[in-house]
């Protein structure tokens, strides 16, 4: 029987990276793109056209790019030891991402998460197309995959923590029995219950249940 649920946010929180900006260096983009994305994380623009915006800039991108960019991917120091810890207690660890499934394999295999969700770039003849397909994991979506995956392990809410840095975290923390930033935004920073201003994952390990 699972005890409870850790739901991740990806980028800058349970690895070291944005990887869309790792994408965007290879299409020579990566000052505008990193520009737009701290500009969406404060809240400051809506994430579904900040996405789309950015990964307009990757038209034309040979798809090889994905694999090469999914072997930069660092995840931050303690969050292997940290997933470890949940399972060792009874728990599962999640994931989902406004980043892209293609670069999750690797990173869900090797960190041993149970979920993950994110959003699919479109490839068409071996070339990113600069458009997503399918559905789009915003805000709303990562709330709605928080409640989804405890629903399947009959958690309730209250049985339930939330992981994240930026403003499209809010809604799923808010949806958590438990909501952490971590070295959040001001305005996650604010919303949360509690606040890690390290960049080691291993500090959660005390809040765990």
């Amino acid at each position: 029987m699972t005890r409870f649920l850790v739901v991740f946010d990806v980028d800058s929180t349970l690895i070291e990276d944005e990887a869309i900006e790792l994408l965007a260096d290879a299409s020579g983009t990566r000052e505008m793109v990193t520009e737009i994305t701290e500009r969406a994380m404060r809240g400051e623009l809506d994430f579904k056209a900040s996405l789309f915006e950015r990964v307009a800039t990757l038209a034309g991108l040979d798809a090889s790019v994905l694999d090469t960019t999914a072997a930069r991917l660092r995840p931050t120091k303690g969050a292997k030891e940290l997933i470890e810890e949940i399972h060792a207690r009874g728990g599962k660890a999640a994931a989902v991402s406004g980043g892209f499934n293609q670069l999750l394999g690797d990173l869900r295999l090797d960190l041993g998460l149970d979920f993950a969700q994110a959003n699919t770039l479109e490839v068409i003849d071996g070339k990113l197309t600069g458009r997503v397909t399918g559905e789009i994991i915003d805000r709303a979506a990562k709330a709605k995959y928080l409640e989804q995956w405890a629903e399947e392990l009959g958690l309730s809410a209250q049985h339930t923590i939330a992981v994240g840095d930026g403003a499209n975290d809010l809604d799923m923390m808010a949806a958590a029995g438990l909501s952490v930033a971590f070295c959040g935004r001001e305005k996650v920073r604010k919303a949360a219950k509690v606040a890690i201003d390290d960049r080691d994952l291993g500090y959660l390990i005390s809040v765990l249940p």
